[in-house]
C-alpha cells in the first residue's frame, strides 16, 4: 500500500472517530498515531512522535503567548470588568441593530492585533462577550458564530503568526505581509459587520430590538462606569509596546494582564477568589487549547510522512491551464487542508512546494501569503475540525452543531473576501507596495 493511500485512510479513520462522537482531540492523536504506525513501520517510532508533539507543543516558545491574554481576559471576567465594558458598548451601539454582535467583532480585531493567537481570542471572548450576548437575549448561534469568525481575524491582523511563519517559510519580507495582513483583515472585518447587519435584517429575531439612542450624558456615564478607558489605555499599552519593540508577543500579554490587575483594583472589583476563578479558568483552558495542538501536530506527521501534501502539489502543478483554474485548484487544496489541519502546520507543508508555482503564474508573494490565510482561517470555522469553533463551544458551553450553523453566514464573508483578492490584488499588495 502506497504512503499517500495510508495518508487518505489515517483522515478517513479520523473523521470517522469525530462523527463516532469520540473527542476530536483523541480522534486526532488516534489518527495521527495510528497513520504513523503504518508508515513509521514501528509503534514505537509513532509513539515517540506523539510524545514529541506533545512536549513540543507545551514547551513551544510561540504558543506560550496564549496563556497570559487568557488569564487577562478571564480576570476582566470573574472581576466584572467585561460585563461593564460590554455594558457600555450596549448603550454605545444599542440604537442599532445587533449592536452588540457588532462591538464583538471589532473587539475581536483589537484583541487579535495584541495577542496573533485565534485559540486565545476565541477563548477570552467566549468567556466575556457570549454571556453579554446571552444576558441581552442574541440567539446563540449569531453569539457563538460571531466570535469564532471574528476570532479569525487574529490570523490577519499582525502580530499573526499565520503570516509570520509564511514569511520564514517562502523568505519573504515579514513586515511587508503584516502590513498586507492588516489591510485584508480590515476589509473581512467590514465584511462580518455586514453579515451580520444582513442576516438580522433577514431574521429579526437573531438580535433584540433596537434601543432608543442614548444621550451623551447616559453615553460618557457608560464610558466612565464601564472603564472603557482605562481598558484601551491597558490595551493600547499592551500592543503599542510589542510594536515599538518594548516587549516581546509573551511579555506584551503580561503587561496586558498587570494592567487588567491595576484596572481591578482601582474599581475595586478585585478579590483573591476572582484571581483563584480566573487562574482555574485559564489553566483549564490553556490544557484543552495545548493537547489540541498537539495532537494536530500528530495528524501533520502524519500527512507529511504520507506524503500527501507533495502529491497534491505535484497533481496540481501538472496541469497546463490557465492560471485562474490553478488557483481555483489551490484554493480547494487549501480550504480541504484547513478543515483539517492547524493553518500554521498547512503553511509549513506546502508553500515550499506550491510558491514557485505561484511566482511562474506572476503573483505576488505577499498576495499568495494573505490568500491563504484567509481560506484557511475559513478552515477555521468548517467541519469535520474548524479549531475556533470547538474552542468557542468548549468554553461558551453551546453545543458544537450551533457554533457550526452560527458560522455559516460568515463562510459567504470569507468567500467574498477571497473573491475580491483573487481579482484585485492591490488590496494586499498597495501598502507594502508604499514600503518600496
Amino acid at each position: 500500500m502506497s504512503t499517500v493511500m495510508i495518508g487518505v485512510l489515517g483522515l478517513v479513520a479520523f473523521i470517522v472517530l469525530v462523527f463516532l462522537g469520540i473527542p476530536i482531540t483523541v480522534s486526532m492523536a488516534i489518527a495521527g498515531v495510528g497513520g504513523c504506525m503504518f508508515l513509521l513501520k514501528t509503534p514505537q517510532s509513532a509513539f515517540d512522535m506523539l510524545s514529541s508533539s506533545i512536549f513540543g507543543s507545551f514547551t513551544s516558545y510561540t504558543t506560550s503567548v496564549a496563556p497570559m491574554f487568557i488569564l487577562m481576559g478571564e480576570l476582566a471576567s470573574e472581576t466584572g470588568i467585561g460585563n461593564d465594558l460590554f455594558d457600555c458598548f450596549q448603550v454605545l451601539t444599542g440604537h442599532q441593530k445587533a449592536g452588540l454582535a457588532k462591538a464583538t467583532t471589532v473587539v475581536c480585531a483589537i484583541f487579535g492585533a495584541i495577542c496573533g493567537s485565534t485559540a486565545a481570542t476565541s477563548g477570552m471572548m467566549s468567556r466575556v462577550a457570549h454571556p453579554q450576548m446571552m444576558r441581552y437575549k442574541y440567539a446563540p448561534e449569531l453569539s457563538v458564530g460571531t466570535i469564532a469568525s471574528s476570532a479569525c481575524l487574529a490570523t490577519l491582523i499582525p502580530p499573526s503568526l499565520h503570516l509570520i511563519t509564511y514569511g520564514i517559510a517562502a523568505e519573504s519580507s515579514i513586515g511587508a505581509l503584516l502590513i498586507a495582513g492588516c489591510s485584508v483583515g480590515i476589509v473581512l472585518m467590514i465584511l462580518f459587520l455586514i453579515t451580520i447587519m444582513i442576516i438580522t435584517t433577514v431574521n429579526p429575531t437573531l438580535a433584540p430590538d433596537k434601543a432608543p439612542r442614548a444621550t451623551f450624558k447616559e453615553m460618557w456615564k457608560a464610558i466612565r462606569h464601564g472603564g472603557f478607558i482605562e481598558v484601551i489605555l491597558v490595551f493600547g499599552l499592551s500592543m503599542g509596546g510589542m510594536f515599538a519593540g518594548w516587549f516581546t508577543p509573551t511579555e506584551a500579554g503580561s503587561v496586558g494582564f498587570a494592567g487588567m490587575f491595576i484596572v481591578a483594583l482601582l474599581f475595586k472589583r478585585f478579590t483573591f477568589k476572582a484571581l483563584f476563578k480566573a487562574l482555574k479558568n485559564t489553566m483549564t483552558m490553556t490544557g484543552m487549547i495545548y493537547c489540541m495542538i498537539a495532537a494536530a501536530r500528530s495528524v501533520g506527521s502524519m500527512f507529511t510522512y504520507s506524503r500527501i501534501p507533495t502529491a497534491l502539489a505535484n497533481w496540481v502543478a501538472g496541469f497546463d491551464v490557465p492560471r485562474t483554474v490553478i488557483i481555483l485548484l489551490l484554493t480547494l487544496i487549501y480550504f480541504v487542508l484547513g478543515c483539517l489541519i492547524d493553518g500554521v502546520a498547512i503553511i509549513l507543508l506546502t508553500v515550499p512546494v506550491f510558491l514557485p508555482v505561484i511566482k511562474s503564474l506572476g503573483y505576488s508573494e505577499v498576495w499568495f501569503g494573505t490568500y491563504i490565510v484567509v481560506i484557511c482561517g475559513l478552515g477555521a470555522v468548517t467541519p469535520p475540525v474548524g479549531s475556533a469553533c470547538f474552542v468557542v463551544s468548549g468554553t461558551s458551553g453551546v453545543d458544537l452543531a450551533t457554533t457550526f450553523k452560527g458560522c455559516i453566514p460568515f463562510w459567504i464573508a470569507y468567500v467574498v473576501c477571497a473573491i475580491l483578492l483573487a481579482f484585485i490584488p492591490g488590496l494586499s499588495t498597495w501598502l507594502p507596495s508604499l514600503m518600496m
